[in-house]
């Protein structure tokens, strides 16, 4: 993935215009920004927060992809998301 697919792990920072990157679930980035998350700093504290939601719905997308290639309906996977299976519908059937 290229740094400049808008499906790469890096964005930029609105403030400043440096590169950030997202946690890699492979790696101890997440338990960082786990920690981070806590922070009293608010800009780190956003920021993880911010990565950590991206993270999750990556994971999302890739569960929903798994579970429809082992035959799962709509209504089984939003079941366990704890949404409907029109909502689970409408934000992936079209991937």
């Amino acid at each position: 993935m290229s740094n400049t697919d808008s499906t790469s792990r890096a964005g930029t920072d609105p403030a400043d215009g440096s590169r950030r990157s997202e946690p890699d679930p492979d790696s101890t980035e997440v338990p960082d920004a786990m920690d981070a998350a806590l922070s009293r700093d608010p800009v780190a504290g956003l920021r993880a927060v911010a990565a950590l939601r991206r993270l999750a719905d990556r994971l999302e997308a890739l569960q929903v992809d798994n579970a429809r290639a082992h035959g799962w309906s709509w209504d089984e996977i939003g079941a366990a998301l704890g949404v409907s299976r029109q909502a689970v519908h409408k934000r992936y059937a079209r991937r």
